[in-house]
C-alpha cells in the first residue's frame, strides 16, 4: 500500500542531539518538523523509536522534543541496525517513517539497512538535517534511489490522520497550520 498506514508504521527518530544540532543547516527548521512528527505519533498511539550516536560524546536529544531520557537508544554505529538493541527494537515494525541526522550519514545508513532487509521506509525529507545541503540533498537522493519513498511531515500526518473524520483531526491540525 503507498499511503503509510498508522497501524503499520513507527517513527524513528535519528541522532537529534544537541552538541550535533547547532552544527546542522536549517536545525531549527529539522527539529520543529521532528517535534510535530514525535508529537502526531504520541497522539496517534503510533510507536516511536530514538536513537543516539555516542551520547557521551555528542549528547543527549535535545530538550523540547518530549523524549525521555531512558526513552533512547545509545549505539556507536552510525548504521542503527548494527547494534543488536536496536535492530531487535525495531524489528517488530513493518514500516518506518525516519527523520534525524544525519541525512548523509546516519540516516542514510540506517535507512540503507532498513531498505536491504526488505522493510519499507518514509524518509521525512524536511525533518532530516546534515552539516550542508549539498550532504542533505545527497543523502536523500540516494536513499530514494535504494527504495525509500521521500515524504514531508504534513504528508506524514495527514496520512497518518486518512481524512477530517478522524477523532484525532482537531487535536493535531494545529500542527499542519
Amino acid at each position: 500500500m503507498p499511503l503509510i498506514d498508522p497501524d503499520r508504521s513507527a517513527l524513528l527518530v535519528i541522532d537529534l542531539q544537541a552538541r550535533l544540532m547547532p552544527a546542522i543547516d536549517q536545525s531549527d527548521l529539522r527539529l520543529a518538523n521532528a517535534a510535530r512528527l514525535i508529537r502526531a505519533a504520541e497522539v496517534l498511539n503510533i510507536r516511536r523509536h530514538v536513537t543516539e550516536q555516542n551520547p557521551r560524546g555528542l549528547g543527549r536529544t535535545v530538550e523540547g522534543l518530549d523524549i525521555q531520557q531512558d526513552e533512547a537508544l545509545p549505539k556507536m554505529c552510525f548504521d542503527s541496525l548494527r547494534d543488536p538493541a536496536i535492530a531487535a527494537h525495531l524489528a517488530g515494525d513493518t514500516a518506518l517513517v525516519v527523520c534525524g541526522c544525519e541525512a548523509h550519514v546516519c540516516v542514510l545508513q540506517t535507512v540503507l539497512g532498513l531498505r536491504a532487509m526488505g522493510r519499507q521506509v518514509y524518509v521525512v525529507a524536511d525533518a532530516c538535517g546534515s552539516r550542508t545541503e549539498a550532504n542533505r540533498q545527497a543523502g536523500l537522493a540516494r536513499m530514494q534511489a535504494h527504495g525509500a519513498e521521500i515524504v514531508t511531515t504534513e504528508m506524514v500526518i495527514f496520512e497518518w490522520l486518512g481524512g477530517a473524520d478522524h477523532p484525532a483531526f482537531k487535536t493535531l491540525i494545529p500542527l499542519i497550520k
